[in-house]
């Protein structure tokens, strides 16, 4: 994997868990949280969005939109778990 792409899935991430954040929880949750969040997200969502028949095409936009539906996905479970 070069540095760049490195760099992207980071900045995608970040990008992604921020949103995620505003969605669920009213706010963001700090840079790197934000960066887990959402590099996680994405890999939720690789696994459950195709499951269902759900695509977003490909590009940077697209990229962010899918990894955000998986970081929503994420703290929605995130806080079931909590509660419970």
């Amino acid at each position: 994997m070069a540095l760049e792409s490195l760099i992207a899935i980071l900045i995608v991430g970040a990008v992604a868990g921020w949103l995620a954040g505003l969605i669920v929880r009213g706010g963001g949750m700090g840079l790197l949280t934000n960066m887990v969040v959402g590099v996680l997200g994405a890999f939720i969502a690789a696994m459950v969005l195709p499951a269902v028949g759900f695509s977003v095409g490909g590009g940077i936009l697209a990229s962010i939109i899918h990894a955000t539906f998986g970081a929503v996905i994420l703290l929605v479970l995130l806080r079931l778990v909590k509660r419970a």
